[in-house]
């Protein structure tokens, strides 16, 4: 049995370098936004984005103007991408429910979900205008019940892109700020004069967007950490070359660093793909960005085996991962570490990024291998509560408590535990006691 890589995108030290250079840059931006606030957020639009409004939060007049502009055909995919997406978000927060329960005769223990209170949403748009990034972050959080949503989009072509200001609107963003990049994440973690601070950052974005995002958690929440798009196809004879470099260069085109891979069986899939991938380059109308991340990223390797191909796919762990094969279903009840499964030759990943319901921002980098993607669930935390009814339950708790707490040499809880004993169990227990 061997592997075989027809094709190698950058070194990996390369790669680090890269991250390197990126992870300082974004430390000296942090550190200017907090110490000089809405001016440092200022003068990084003006060099990044080129923009430079009286204000950065659209009003309710300017969000209603820019959503005037939409023709009928638009509003409504926007609206049909929301309804799945809306649709299969309340499915899931259904599924997770309170709970309260009595364990032992007079103690109840329960959970209740309770949503962030305060989230930013950055939706990527100077390149592309992410419409659909929207749907998946302020539509998701809004189902979550959030109670203040604040998103903010770079500008497109030095003006606001209507359908994505459209897209946070309807999803029920509370707050709409038109910023991008490092001064967005940064402003909305760590508030200005004009924004004042979440709680939690979610949504995708660039290297830097994704640094930012990484250094300040801990100061914040975030979903994950979302760098730049990642596409892994699993495929083997029973598809063809049109269809792999096809789904490869679809995802390529994000950027200039977008990892894509091609794993399969078929050596005579992957010359085909690459050819293909050749002659497809030839006539995209976004080929300098894919043609780049495919230069710099993209990987053909060939397995002897679906047993090999699955180790190589767990390896990996991309966030995306598309299975077309004769066998998908083995594929979804073996793999462990991805963001997510597109099973099927007829599936797609851009069905997922834009509209089949399911959310879009996915771990990256590996970090599938410990998480799952932004879901309604990660604008929700979930808090316990115990409560004891009954003197004979206080009593027996608290003995338990008592000569546990001792066998660790905690004499002060020890006492919480002998306290309720002397009051609720008729026993007189010296302090710091590990009576019965």
């Amino acid at each position: 049995m061997a592997v075989e890589h027809i094709k190698c995108g950058k070194a990996d030290t390369e790669r680090n370098e890269d991250d390197r250079a990126v992870r300082t840059q974004v430390e000296a931006a942090l550190a200017d936004i907090e110490t000089r606030g809405d001016a440092a957020v200022r003068e990084m639009s003006a060099r990044f984005d080129g923009y430079e409004p009286a204000l950065y939060r659209l009003s309710q007049s300017e969000i209603d103007a820019l959503i005037g502009t939409l023709d009928a055909r638009e509003i409504e995919d926007i609206r049909f991408a929301q309804a799945q997406v809306r649709n299969f978000a309340e499915i899931q927060r259904a599924s997770m429910r309170d709970v309260e329960v009595e364990t032992l005769p007079g103690v109840t223990l329960g959970h209740k979900h309770i949503p962030v209170q305060a989230v930013g949403c950055y939706v990527p748009g100077g390149k592309f205008p992410m419409v659909a990034s929207a749907h998946m972050s302020v539509l998701t959080a809004s189902v979550a019940g959030v109670p203040r949503i604040a998103a903010a989009t770079p500008p497109f072509k030095g003006a606001p892109n209507a359908a994505v200001i459209a897209a946070m609107h309807w999803g029920g963003a509370h707050e709409i700020y038109v910023m991008g990049g490092i001064q967005a994440v940064g402003a909305l973690a760590l508030g200005t004069e004009t924004i004042a601070p979440v709680d939690m950052l979610v949504g995708p974005g660039n290297a830097f967007v994704a640094e930012a995002k990484r250094q300040l958690y801990g100061r914040v929440g975030i979903d994950l950490f979302a760098g730049p798009t990642e596409t892994l196809l699993i495929a083997d004879e029973t598809v063809d070359a049109e269809l792999c470099a096809t789904d490869l260069l679809g995802q390529a085109e994000h950027g200039f660093n977008s990892p894509a891979i091609l794993l399969t069986t078929s050596r005579k899939l992957a010359l085909a793909t690459l050819s293909e991938i050749d002659r497809l380059l030839g006539i995209m109308p976004t080929a300098a960005t894919a043609g780049a991340s495919w230069r710099d990223y993209g990987a053909v390797i060939v397995c002897d085996t679906h047993e090999e191909m699955l180790a190589a796919a767990e390896e990996i762990a991309s966030e995306h991962v598309q299975v077309m094969t004769d066998r998908d279903d083995w594929y979804l009840e073996n793999m462990t570490a991805y963001g997510a499964l597109f099973l099927g030759p007829r599936t797609n990943v851009a069905n997922g990024d834009k509209v089949i319901g399911t959310n879009h921002t996915l771990p990256t980098k590996k970090a599938g291998r410990y998480t799952g993607g932004l879901w309604v669930g990660k604008f929700l935390k979930t808090h316990t509560y115990q409560r004891i009814t009954t003197d004979e339950a206080a009593a027996d708790i608290g003995r338990y408590c008592s000569r546990l707490s001792m066998l660790e040499g905690f004499a002060g809880h020890a006492e919480q535990g002998n306290v309720r004993v002397r009051r609720h169990g008729g026993q007189t227990v010296p302090y710091a006691s590990a009576a019965q």
